[in-house]
């Protein structure tokens, strides 16, 4: 006998889930934390199949058919969207949420991936009936965190493989360099993203703020992935009075090929690039820390990562010589 899901039912209560989740106190439902949440639905579906990125394509080529229109020509201002690392943040809560839903879905992913469709076509219908955006506006801001959410991952992925094959495979490092590296390109490119987004250098108390969205991001990453949360994170790292200590060689050692991986992903932006490399760390330190004979303790791992990201940002910060790394 085949047992098939109540879609009506499962819809709704998708619907309401998102809806929840998406859901402030004080302002009600949160329109861009919609459609975050739903892009996380959307990329955890297409996720399910080989090609990824091509699911994705023929998603979004489906939802504009239905929709009968393109997503918004032009280029998206900075402010319609938000930062890079809540983007991967809330897009990762709807990835959960969706995961929650096929624990219980009983057809076949294809159908699953229907109904995400439906459900987000009907959103954006709404919202344009409501006023709130235009269909090809609303379609626009979906497509694009659908994509962003796609590329972290994907970027999150190979920028592990690539470390492992030519660093681990080709010139002897261990998983800690791997980590340390990760982690230190992407303290270097956040350093670098705020310079030149602001013609400064941020200094005092900005390094620590700025720091932590990069770090958050890594640590998130890892505990998602079974390392133990606690608050060893920045434990034994170097007192303020102490010179600023860089793993320079790892960053010259990893830095050029997860450049040219950007380049081939049209990732120019430097803090989308400290957002990725920052998610493949903490997904690093899952791989060597995890199971019952890690190769590196979580207790070792985790402040490992956190100190080459935080003396690779301040070297950048407090106005060293960049071209010296």
């Amino acid at each position: 006998m085949i047992v098939m899901t109540n879609k009506p039912e499962m819809g709704a209560r998708l619907y309401a889930g998102l809806s929840k989740l998406s859901t402030c106190p004080k302002r009600g439902v949160d329109g861009m934390k919609m459609i975050m949440h739903l892009s996380g639905v959307i990329v955890e579906t297409c996720l399910v199949f080989d090609a990824p990125d091509q699911a994705m394509e023929a998603s979004l080529h489906k939802l504009a058919l239905i929709l009968e229109c393109e997503p918004l020509n032009g280029v998206v201002a900075p402010e319609s969207l938000p930062p890079a690392h809540i983007i991967d943040s809330e897009t990762e809560r709807g990835r959960q949420a969706a995961r929650l839903f096929f624990e219980e879905w009983m057809d076949c992913s294809y159908e699953f991936h229907d109904l995400v469709t439906a459900l987000a076509h009907h959103l954006i219908v709404q919202w344009e009936q409501e006023g709130v955006a235009s269909r090809p506006e609303a379609f626009r801001l979906l497509c694009e965190c659908v994509i962003s959410a796609m590329g972290f991952e994907i970027a999150a992925q190979e920028l592990c493989d690539l470390a492992i094959e030519t660093q681990i495979g080709l010139n002897g490092w261990t998983m800690g360099d791997c980590i340390a590296g990760l982690s230190a390109v992407s303290g270097r490119r956040l350093a670098l993203s705020l310079n030149s987004q602001t013609c400064m250098i941020f200094k005092g108390a900005d390094i620590p703020d700025n720091l932590d969205m990069i770090v958050y991001v890594m640590t998130k990453e890892a505990v998602r992935l079974g390392v133990p949360a606690g608050s060893d994170w920045r434990f034994g790292l170097a007192a303020n009075d102490m010179p600023v200590n860089p793993p320079v060689e790892l960053i010259r050692g990893l830095e050029p090929h997860c450049h040219a991986f950007f380049q081939l992903i049209n990732v120019t932006n430097p803090f989308d690039q400290a957002v990725a490399c920052a998610k493949a760390a903490g997904r690093m330190i899952a791989v060597a820390s995890g199971g019952e004979w890690p190769d590196i303790e979580p207790a070792i791992a985790k402040p490992l990562a956190m100190l080459a990201m935080t003396e690779s940002y301040k070297f950048v910060c407090l106005d060293y010589n960049i071209a010296s790394m």
